[in-house]
C-alpha cells in the first residue's frame, strides 16, 4: 500500500539511467576517451519525484522496470531516498546519455526508445495506480511512452485520475499529449514547439499563444497551462488571464531535467498550498536553477529557494 503521506505521485513509462560523459572534443571515426561525470536515475516523473524529494518534499515514483538496468535504477532511487513502485517487465529498462563537449562547451543528448511492453505489462501499470491508497492529490505524468504502449495510455490515466479524484498534471508531446488533452487534465507544460504540436495553424506570437491555451482550456482539455519558453521565460495560462515571468540571467552548465525540475517546483508549491501564481514562480525557480548544475543533476534547495525570492518579488512588484 503506498505511503499514507504521499501527496504527489509520478508516472514514468520509460525511465532511464542516464549517464553523463564529458569529453574534450566530438569527432568522428575517432576514439573519444571521456568521463562519466554523473549516473543518475531518469525519464520525466521519476525525475520529477527526485526534484521534489530534493526540496524537502515527499513524493512515490511508479515506472516499470526490468533487466540489470531496471535493478540498478531502483538501487539509485533508493541511494536517493526516492520511494518507488515498480511493474516488472521482461525488457530491459533504457539507457540515455549526454556528452558535453569541453572544447565548444556543447551539449549533446542521446535518447533511446526503450524496452517494449506488452499489453499486460502497461495494464499492470494502470492497475497500480487504481490500487494506490489513498488516491494522491497530484498525479505527475511526465515523459514519452515506450514501444508497445498505445497513444491513449495518458488518456486512459486521465480517465482514471478524474474518476478517482486527483489532478493530473502532465507533460508529454505528440499523439499521447493531443489524447490525453481530448481527455481532460488538470494542469499541463508545453514548451512552444509541443505547443505548435497541438495545433492546425501557425502560431505566430504571443497573442497567438495564449489565445490558443485560453482556447483550449475552454474546450476542456485542461483547467491551467504553464507554457515554458527556455530563456524567454514562461507564461501562466488560466481561463481569465494570462502572466509572464521572465527567465533570469544564469550561467547555464546543462539544460537536462530543467522541465521536470520545473513540475515538481510548481506542484509542490500547490501542495504547500502556495497560490497558483506564486507556485508557478517556485516552478520557475526549480527549472531554472536545474541550469546551475552540470550533466544530470536537478534543482538544489538552496538554488531554488534563493530565485524564489527574487521571481517572486517580480510577479508580486510587476
Amino acid at each position: 500500500m503506498a505511503d499514507k503521506t504521499n501527496k504527489i505521485v509520478s508516472l514514468t513509462m520509460n525511465p532511464s539511467i542516464d549517464l553523463s560523459i564529458k569529453v574534450r572534443q566530438v569527432r568522428p571515426a575517432d576514439k573519444l576517451r571521456g568521463q562519466i561525470t554523473h549516473r543518475d536515475p531518469g525519464g520525466g516523473g521519476i525525475n520529477v519525484a527526485r526534484a521534489i524529494i530534493s526540496l524537502d518534499g515527499q513524493a512515490l515514483a511508479i515506472f516499470p522496470a526490468g533487466g540489470p538496468a531496471g535493478t540498478f535504477l531502483q538501487d539509485l532511487l533508493e541511494a536517493q531516498k526516492v520511494p518507488c513502485r515498480i511493474q516488472e517487465i521482461s525488457g530491459i529498462n533504457r539507457e540515455n546519455f549526454t556528452v558535453f563537449e569541453e572544447d565548444s562547451g556543447h551539449e549533446y543528448r542521446f535518447v533511446l526508445p526503450g524496452p517494449e511492453l506488452t499489453k499486460e505489462e502497461w495494464q499492470a501499470c494502470l492497475d497500480l495506480l487504481a490500487a494506490l491508497d489513498p488516491v494522491p492529490q497530484y498525479l505527475v505524468v511526465s515523459g514519452s511512452l515506450p514501444p508497445g504502449v498505445p497513444d491513449d495510455f495518458y488518456a486512459r490515466v486521465a480517465r482514471w485520475a478524474r474518476k478517482a479524484g486527483a489532478r493530473l498534471v502532465l507533460d508529454s508531446s505528440g499523439a499521447a499529449l493531443k489524447a490525453a488533452l481530448d481527455e481532460g487534465v488538470y494542469l499541463v507544460k508545453p514548451n512552444r514547439r509541443e505547443l505548435q504540436d497541438l495545433s492546425d495553424r501557425p502560431i505566430e506570437s504571443d497573442d497567438d499563444e495564449v489565445q490558443f491555451c485560453q482556447k483550449m482550456i475552454a474546450d476542456g482539455q485542461c483547467e491551467v497551462i504553464a507554457l515554458t519558453l527556455g530563456n524567454e521565460g514562461a507564461v501562466l495560462i488560466t481561463a481569465e488571464k494570462s502572466r509572464r515571468v521572465k527567465a533570469p540571467e544564469l550561467e547555464t552548465k546543462s539544460s537536462v531535467g530543467a522541465g521536470d525540475s520545473f513540475v515538481a517546483g510548481m506542484v509542490l508549491g500547490l501542495v504547500r498550498e502556495l497560490s497558483l501564481g506564486k507556485a508557478f514562480c517556485y516552478g520557475n525557480a526549480a527549472g531554472a536553477a536545474a541550469l546551475l548544475t552540470p550533466g544530470t543533476e536537478l534543482c538544489l534547495k538552496e538554488d531554488v529557494e534563493d530565485l524564489y525570492v527574487q521571481l517572486c518579488s517580480a510577479w508580486l512588484n510587476p
